[in-house]
């Protein structure tokens, strides 16, 4: 079972499109709300393995301060501008449509953003911060950023992104760190940090895959509902995530070291889909939509393109060498 995972998670290119169709598939013809009860739990499956190799000390200390603030400055400074301008232009005569890319564009950060960081071997720590700090900064931004550009009065349940907070960072963090004491204890150090850390992260494509299932079974009649207007849809977003994987990319090599340049990409470009979708169907009832269609579309979008980033990071970034996953894994034994 570990080697046709890791086999995924080499292969995610492919992997990805084939469960996006399996779960197109399935939400055609079977009963999906029972799906639903699988979010939490495949999440949790995708943060989990990534936090069992992590140095819980090194969450909590600095050294990563330039990445945090360059990765919020492109959150709420340019790429909300960004969806706003690419909205009035392709969705000119239709405002919620315009409303829904707004949205795509608006709340950053999400278990993904985690998760890809770690498959891409990037600073975790420094990918853990940026979660947390999008995710409180976006939920009492985005109701003034809606007000503002869309001209529409919005409510953010400051309870429920504390919700996503607990499940996508905080609690798979105190599971992994428990898990990691217990085989530390058991096996010593040295069998922990050789043979056992190393097949963690291979699970983890288990949970990206599960999500990416679900995600598109839930949203299978939607997006089979209009066809005509899918391409429509995925132009602008297509341009979206491009410009911003392109100026992510660009600031980090320029001015960041490598595991934080791999942490600012994923920290700006995965968008918390899952809160501007509720936001779409319960701020806006029959008239999201529209809204709720064009952020069911970013979600095909946003993951195969990082899978693409991931199989690209080595060309991009250079290979990654060990001494630079020093703050990812797990100290010494004198150290901890």
């Amino acid at each position: 079972m570990l080697q046709i995972l890791k086999k995924f998670s080499t292969n995610l290119i492919v992997a990805i499109p084939t469960m996006m169709i399996a779960g197109f598939i399935y939400g055609l013809f079977a009963e999906t709300t029972w799906l639903k009860s699988m979010i939490i739990p495949f999440t949790f499956l995708m943060v989990y393995p990534m936090m069992v190799t992590l140095k819980i000390k090194k969450v909590f200390e600095g050294g990563d301060f330039k990445a945090q603030v360059i990765t919020q400055f492109i959150n709420f400074g340019i790429v909300p501008f960004l969806a706003f301008g690419a909205g009035r232009f392709f969705f000119e005569d239709r405002p919620y449509m315009a409303l829904g890319l707004f949205l795509a564009g608006l709340v950053p950060t999400s278990g993904m953003t985690i998760s890809w960081t770690g498959l891409a071997r990037g600073n975790m720590s420094a990918a853990i911060k940026m979660t947390v700090i999008g995710l409180i900064f976006g939920s009492l931004a985005t109701p003034f950023y809606v007000q503002a550009f869309m001209g529409t009065n919005i409510e953010m349940s400051l309870a429920a992104v504390f919700k996503q907070i607990l499940f996508i960072v905080f609690l798979p963090m105190v599971a992994g760190y428990a898990t990691q004491r217990f085989l530390v204890n058991r096996y010593g150090q040295d069998d922990f940090q050789k043979v056992l850390a190393p097949k963690f992260p291979a699970l983890s494509c288990l949970g990206v895959l599960g999500i990416v299932f679900v995600a598109l079974a839930l949203k299978a009649k939607t997006i089979a509902s209009a066809p005509e207007m899918l391409l429509k849809i995925l132009v602008p977003l297509v341009l979206i995530y491009a410009v911003n994987f392109v100026l992510s990319t660009v600031v980090g090599k320029a001015m960041l070291p490598r595991g934080d340049a791999i942490a600012l990409v994923y920290g700006s470009v995965m968008r918390n889909l899952s809160i501007a979708l509720a936001i779409a169907i319960n701020a806006f009832g029959a008239q999201g939509s529209d809204a709720a269609l064009v952020i069911a579309m970013a979600y095909i979008v946003q993951v195969q393109s990082a899978a693409w980033y991931v199989k690209f990071t080595p060309s991009i970034f250079g290979e990654h060498k060990e001494q630079e996953s020093a703050p990812a894994l797990v100290p010494a034994e004198s150290t901890s």
